[in-house]
């Protein structure tokens, strides 16, 4: 588990395709490696991903599979790109952001970058699956990033990004157009399944629909 709260920014040392799948060698001179362990998880963007080798005391090596690299913006990088990184929470960790589990949901897209006084507005869009789990001041996983949303339209969600966010995070490297990784709010997800009831058990319950919220009195 994480917090979504970013520790340090790093940068693709090197990418190793195998057989399908990518090792990912990542460099970062400021993040803490002292108490990193072979096989800890540390968030990539976002992404839970394995430690499977240190080396240098400030790089390590992660294997990415082919359906991680299908499904996340992992796949657009490159040797240099800049990352976010935050390792796995531990009892003692500060919530300073919320409960993060690292398995991406599905990619987004910046549609605008709008300057806000020394703010940026930032509008996402999400994939129509997961529209029903964003809501005005919840939160919400972008790239790894814990972030608050602001407003709502459709499958368009609105960020106000404050400059210390900006400075310390790859949203820097953001444009129109640039994919991210969106995890939406795991309580929302467990909320949908309880919902369910009894349903939940039925095969092929795909989830919450205006029709058993009607037969339970929760719309006319």
């Amino acid at each position: 588990m994480f917090t979504g709260i970013i520790e340090a920014q790093g940068h693709i040392d090197a990418l190793i395709p195998s057989n399908g799948d990518v090792t990912l060698r990542i460099q970062s001179a400021n993040l803490d490696f002292a108490d990193v362990r072979l096989g800890d998880s540390i968030a990539v963007n976002g992404v839970c991903l394995t430690v499977t080798e240190l080396a240098g005391g400030d790089t390590f090596a992660a294997d990415v599979s082919g359906e991680t690299l299908a499904l996340t913006s992992l796949k657009q990088l490159k040797a240099g790109s800049r990352v976010n990184l935050e390792k796995a929470m531990t009892p003692s960790t500060r919530m300073g952001g919320h409960l993060v589990s690292g398995h991406v949901d599905g990619l987004g897209k910046v549609v605008s970058l709008t300057p806000d006084a020394r703010s940026v507005r930032i509008d996402i869009e999400a994939p129509a699956e997961l529209a029903r789990y964003i809501a005005k001041k919840g939160s919400i996983t972008v790239d790894g990033i814990s972030l608050t949303v602001n407003e709502v339209d459709g499958r368009v969600f609105s960020l106000n990004i404050i400059p210390h966010t900006q400075d310390v995070t790859t949203i820097q490297d953001w444009k129109a157009g640039t994919p991210v990784n969106l995890e939406v709010d795991i309580i929302a997800r467990y909320l949908e399944r309880l919902l369910l009831g009894e349903r939940a058990a039925e095969p092929g319950s795909a989830g919450i629909t205006m029709a058993m919220l009607a037969e339970h009195g929760f719309v006319k």
